[in-house]
């Protein structure tokens, strides 16, 4: 490698326009994985990498006045093409949420972070702000049967962590049991309870929303987490989708799911003592998901585009 300059934009470049993970880079470039986040930081703020914020008038337009009106939510709404590639508005939305938490995170807070497709486009955007005294959460837990999930998840709490200069902590256990009565015996283990007990004390929380009809497959339905046997069990159900890998029906309704007393995501009652849970989602066919979510009263900020804005509204 070169000088400077030259390492900051290749290293940029294979990130932000390649969409290569820090891992990734590093062993390409023979680095350790830390000197590729401080590149990356050094990049903003240098201004080589120019990380732009929506301005505030889409929560003045009507459409974001009635979502928030109908679910009692702060409508952050990102104008995208409704002609965009689905990758586009993704990252268009994720970069606003990522401004968005950048902007709510303060020092000696815990920060709590669901995994998942959205989460990892948000990872993309967040400026490098110094915060002192505090800690980034793994809200739900991400092995499966066939993977421990620890790649993917710990390279989307790690670059949050990155970029706040804060310690993150994994949540070292599956998505969904396999029984119930293993999670409940697992929740009164040591170092299971440090992790709830973290969880327990977030003050700001943020997730995408999982669906099981999404243009872009949500990682929890196309990763090996649920057989297609308990998929198709689901959709008699009425599941529609999850929030912290807690399904969901359109009307809100989860607790009766017999998969969620497996699962190990905080639930929307826990959620509901988030002080500000910030929810972000970009594809109108998860507009049924978005639905169940925001009825089920998981977020005070949903960060969405127009269409899918218009996509949710319809289903009431």
């Amino acid at each position: 490698m070169h000088g400077r300059h030259d390492q900051m934009y290749l290293v940029a470049t294979q990130y932000y326009e390649r969409g290569e993970t820090m891992d990734a880079i590093a062993r390409e470039l023979g680095v350790s994985r830390s000197t590729v986040s401080r590149l990356l930081s050094d990049a903003r703020a240098t201004g080589l990498v120019r990380i732009s914020i929506a301005d505030a008038e889409g929560a003045q337009s009507p459409l974001a006045r009635e979502l928030a009106e109908a679910f009692g939510v702060r409508v952050h709404l990102v104008p995208v093409r409704a002609t965009s590639p689905v990758i586009a508005r993704l990252d268009q939305v994720a970069q606003r949420g990522a401004g968005l938490l950048a902007d709510l995170v303060a020092d000696n807070q815990l920060i709590g972070v669901a995994w998942g497709v959205t989460m990892a486009a948000l990872t993309h955007h967040l400026p490098h702000r110094r915060l002192a005294g505090s800690m980034i959460v793994q809200m739900n837990g991400g092995a499966n049967h066939t993977s421990t999930g620890l790649p993917y998840v710990r390279e989307i709490l790690q670059s949050i962590g990155d970029a706040f200069d804060c310690e993150a902590t994994l949540f070292p256990v599956p998505a969904f049991f396999d029984y119930p009565e293993t999670k409940h015996a697992m929740w009164r283990e040591r170092s299971v309870r440090h992790v709830l007990d973290l969880l327990a004390g977030l003050d700001v929380a943020v997730f995408g929303v999982g669906s099981l009809t999404g243009t872009i497959p949500s990682h929890v339905y196309a990763a090996g987490y649920l057989a297609d046997e308990e998929r198709q069990a689901l959709v008699r159900q009425g599941v529609v989708g999850d929030i912290c890998t807690v399904l969901l029906r359109e009307d809100g309704s989860f607790a009766d799911l017999e998969a969620n007393q497996r699962a190990t995501g905080l639930t929307p009652w826990e959620l509901q003592n988030v002080p500000r849970r910030v929810c972000v989602v970009a594809d109108p066919q998860r507009a049924p998901a978005v639905v169940g979510a925001l009825r089920a009263g998981v977020a005070t900020d949903l960060v969405i585009d127009e269409l899918t804005a218009r996509a949710t509204l319809r289903r009431l």
